[in-house]
């Protein structure tokens, strides 16, 4: 499959009929305005800024107290959005159960040992402000953070929207998240509350997590309270707790009788206060406590989920995700558009490889999400969801977490369904959104990401600040936008923040991936550029090596990195994960190096090549580049690799011991 090949084109009555669409439309009639094609209306969206987004606030009727005075006000890293104005998130969230049918389904959920159920509107939002009311009566305020250590569920999705909805700060940790890890974020926000489920299944293995709640909740400052969901085991008791930390059941928060919802009182909220905290991985030191405000998040999800994703009612949108990424929470937004959202628990692989397909076609999911690396696992197990599962309601595949790569996007038109929009999204968890996405009135192009988001003014850059186009530079970002982070918990006078996105170009977020845009507007990313692979002052994107040693038949992982050696030469080795019954011969090394001179070039030839146990991931399934470089530069595994942080931490171990076996040889190896 070649990069950059046509793979679909939008049916018109498709592209008629899309959000998109109805968005030019509406700009054409009501402001005036008309654009020949996407390009023309993104290059408008980051030309206007204030235009496009006082645009948005109008077609999608926010709700405020108060008008805004203005759309935006200062520069990067402290813009401000509609001054002036008080919303609140889970309001608009809510905001179609006004109109839901009775038995209109909100959320679908299922298990690996439960069929998926369901939960309607009337039944979400009485849940929800059941929930919020309970909060209000312990005395939780505007202000107070509340976290969560449960698995994806429908009880993580109302505790969020309860605790958004009384202008309360909302965070969670996935219940695979070892102690540590949980309490180096929560550490940091000290919530008052605790929302812990007793454990989790995956796998078929049941997980009791007690002793880690134990664990947590010592070890938060501040904690006034516990919420127990025995969620594994309907018998299971709390753990021992601090003796100033209450308790109370997670039935009993929700027994007592939900206001009416027009007797209900959401807490609005101006543009500066907070709805949620997310987290950097950790994994090379404390996580990086990442806040975002009401009104960013509002309207940049009213503007991802109808324009990138195509949603409305009747909609079933899906992710596979944990409540430790950002996908869960972006996942939830889908509920703005009056869509319903469906919820996995368990593992992808179980009881079989095809799990999430048969959930899909048993549930109507429209688009289907999941990560590149996912559907790699299903290519190589010669997977054809197509001839098992009738997926007549799909349309959309929303790829998101990593680069995908031309044979990703092959794989859907072969062996899923012929006629879909398969997208892919790049962007993450610092503006919780998309940076480049999905646009339905475009054809898809095999690895090609369809063009930058509206309101995103993205562009490639060399090191100099100067435009490249075809030509792979750093992503930046170099006007504000809504959901931008309002700052980083505890980091006074924004240090880290500034350390973290301003600090190569002044004024100018660099995103830390690398990017390539097209002539035609298309997008490429190739992976983060702080793992840059720089041979002889060529900057190579790990990206690309992966695509092309994971299609070889005797790989089923990689990782690469390149150290700079004494003056001025580099070392860049290869470490494979072998599929099962291979080994790393000289025919299979030979095969390597003949594909990546082929079909990339001799700059991304490695210098060895080295058969691994394990490809160390995070928890959140990114690979592990940056650690692994600098464990083999000398840095304590301890230091730069937190297990808890990790999916696979005994993983990291090895390269620690090939660094000490061969730190005599380590950057004087020859190249081939």
């Amino acid at each position: 499959m070649t990069e950059g090949e046509l793979l679909w084109t939008p049916p018109r009555a498709f592209a008629e009929a899309s959000q998109l669409t109805a968005l030019t439309r509406w700009l054409a009639a009501e402001r005036g305005l008309h654009f020949v094609d996407y390009p023309e209306l993104w290059q408008w969206s980051v030309r206007e800024p204030a235009a496009f987004w006082g645009a948005l606030w109008t077609y999608f009727a926010v709700e405020s107290s108060t008008p805004y005075r203005s759309v935006v006000e200062g520069a990067m890293p402290r813009a401000r959005w509609f001054i002036g104005s008080r919303v609140n998130l889970a309001e608009h969230l809510l905001r179609y159960e006004r109109r839901a049918a009775a038995d209109e389904v909100a959320i679908v959920y299922a298990t690996e040992s439960r069929v998926p159920e369901t939960l309607t509107w009337p039944e979400l939002g009485a849940r929800v402000r059941a929930f919020a009311t309970y909060l209000r009566s312990i005395g939780v305020v505007p202000g107070d953070r509340v976290a969560a250590y449960l698995p994806t569920s429908p009880q993580a999705v109302i505790a969020m929207l309860a605790t958004l909805a009384i202008g309360a700060i909302w965070s969670s940790a996935a219940p695979e998240f070892g102690a540590r890890t949980v309490i180096e974020r929560f550490a940091q926000i000290e919530p008052r509350v605790l929302i812990a489920a007793d454990g989790y299944t995956f796998g078929g293995k049941p997980f009791d997590r007690r002793a880690e709640i134990a664990t947590i909740a010592a070890g938060i400052p501040g904690l006034a309270h516990l919420v127990w969901l025995p969620y594994r085991d309907p018998a299971a008791a709390p753990p021992a707790l601090p003796p100033n930390v209450t308790v109370a059941l997670w039935s009993d928060a929700l027994a007592a009788a939900a206001p009416p919802r027009d007797a209900f009182a959401y807490e609005r909220v101006d543009e500066s206060h907070p709805a949620w905290i997310l987290y950097s991985s950790g994994t090379t030191g404390l996580p990086k406590a990442i806040v975002h405000g009401h009104t960013g998040i509002l309207i940049e999800q009213l503007k991802t989920t109808a324009f990138n994703m195509n949603l409305r009612p009747g909609s079933r949108a899906f992710f596979y995700t944990t409540t430790g990424w950002m996908m869960f929470n972006a996942l939830a937004c889908a509920l703005l558009q009056g869509a319903s959202i469906v919820l996995y628990d368990g593992n992808p692989a179980y009881p079989h490889a095809d799990t999430l397909w048969k959930l899909a076609a048993e549930t109507g999911v429209t688009l289907f999400g999941a990560s590149p690396t996912y559907v790699q696992q299903m290519q190589k197990a010669n997977l054809i969801p197509r001839e098992r599962y009738d997926l007549h309601a799909l349309e959309t595949i929303f790829l998101a977490g990593s680069p995908a790569t031309p044979e990703t996007f092959a794989w859907f038109y072969s062996d899923v369904k012929a006629e879909l929009w398969v997208t892919s999204q790049s962007g993450g968890t610092d503006f919780c959104s998309g940076l480049v996405g999905s646009v339905a009135t475009q054809p898809v192009y095999a690895g090609e990401i369809q063009g930058r988001a509206l309101g995103m003014d993205v562009h490639a850059w060399d090191e100099e600040g100067r435009e490249l186009i075809d030509a792979v530079g750093e992503l930046v970002v170099t006007s504000p936008a809504p959901s931008m982070p309002l700052f980083f918990w505890n980091d006074p006078g924004d240090v880290r923040y500034r350390e973290s996105y301003f600090a190569t170009y002044p004024g100018v977020w660099r995103h830390g991936d690398f990017l390539k845009i097209n002539a035609r507007g298309g997008a490429y990313v190739y992976g983060r550029s702080d793992s840059t692979l720089n041979r002889y002052g060529v900057r190579i994107g790990s990206a690309e090596i992966y695509r092309c040693v994971e299609r070889i038949d005797a790989v089923a992982d990689s990782l690469i990195v390149c150290l700079e050696t004494p003056g001025g030469g580099f070392y860049m080795p290869l470490f494979v994960k072998l599929a099962p019954g291979a080994t790393l011969d000289e025919a299979t090394r030979r095969v390597i190096v003949d594909r990546l001179r082929a079909e990339c070039s001799p700059r991304h030839v490695p210098d060895e090549i080295l058969a691994v146990p394990d490809i160390p991931y995070t928890l959140s399934a990114k690979k592990m580049e940056v650690p692994v470089r600098r464990i083999l530069r000398g840095a304590d595994p301890a230091a730069v690799a937190a297990p808890d942080a990790m999916r696979n931490p005994e993983s990291i171990h090895w390269f620690a011991a090939f660094r000490d076996e061969r730190a005599d040889q380590i950057g004087v190896v020859a190249a081939r």
